[in-house]
């Protein structure tokens, strides 16, 4: 079976395990899988593993991610981007400019609380929230905190707006971009949107989903680039491929932290930090 990870540009209108499907007939194995969903009008990096890597998506998906996003200011919608009906629309100052749009989006740096859209892949009572949205249904949704790194204004043509955001793993640009408009006065719904940078790579990096063959995969251990990598002697190897637990190396690790064990071109496991040791998270070696 191969085994690697694979850096796809997602085009707009599938949605992303529409994508994971057409890799697995590339690939002809049912062992595929995403990292970090990808709306079906949005574009942009997707990363995914095939083989043993999908193992390793969860590292790959909580790591930072940066969007360019398209937004339309006065008109709301009830999916709050363009693919849903519009449930208001008012009027936008003439005296809105840059500045007083930048004045405001300082405003959503650091940490904050977002109310994940109904139209979402969250869970609320053993069912996603979309199912439930469709029968036409509203319910109570958990506020989650996540990070923005970095919002830039890149272009006011009022009412359209252009911004790049950088944030955690699982924020909601929608809800970012309604959040915003609601701050402005006007209301705001998300346009376009394209993922520029996840799981430690950029746009250079991914590959047109109908330009994908089997030349394309990349390492296994490119699913954990964003982690701090040990290499491992012939004995701690050993150890590894037998899940042991490892006395804690001299390398800057904080507590509960994930760390990548790799021994030449071969990610052996993924330990994490628990007080003065290393305990197994993942462990590949000997893993088919």
């Amino acid at each position: 079976m191969r085994n690697g990870v694979l850096i796809v540009d997602k085009p707009a209108g599938m949605t992303s395990h529409d994508v994971v499907d057409r890799v697995r007939q590339i690939f002809k194995t049912k062992r595929v899988g995403h990292a970090g969903t990808l709306d079906p009008d949005a574009t942009g990096i997707l990363v995914l593993g095939v083989g043993r890597a999908t193992r390793l998506l969860s590292y790959a998906q909580g790591g930072p991610k940066t969007y360019l996003a398209t937004a339309v200011l006065g008109i709301e919608t009830s999916t709050l981007d363009a693919s849903g009906e519009v449930t208001s629309e008012r009027s936008v100052d003439v005296d809105l400019d840059r500045a007083r749009i930048e004045e405001t989006t300082v405003g959503f740096l650091g940490e904050i609380d977002q109310v994940p859209p109904m139209v979402s892949a969250v869970k609320v009572d053993g069912e996603r929230l979309y199912k439930k949205a469709r029968r036409g249904e509203t319910v109570e949704r958990a506020a989650r905190r996540v990070t923005i790194y970095d919002l830039d204004v890149l272009d006011l043509r009022s009412p359209e707006l252009d911004l790049r955001i950088s944030c955690s793993a699982g924020t909601y640009i929608r809800t970012l971009v309604a959040d915003i408009g609601s701050q402005l006065g006007c209301g705001a719904h998300l346009k376009l949107l394209q993922r520029t940078e996840a799981g430690g790579f950029s746009l250079a990096d991914a590959v047109p989903l109908d330009e994908i063959t089997l030349e394309h995969l990349r390492p296994t251990t490119d699913a954990v680039t964003q982690l701090t990598s040990w290499e491992v002697d012939d004995a701690t190897a050993s150890r590894v491929s037998h899940g042991q637990k490892l006395e804690l190396p001299p390398l800057d690790v904080k507590e509960d932290e994930a760390i990548a064990l790799v021994r030449g071109t071969d990610l052996l496991a993924v330990y994490r930090r628990r007080q003065d040791t290393l305990v197994p998270d993942r462990v590949l070696a000997g893993d088919g």
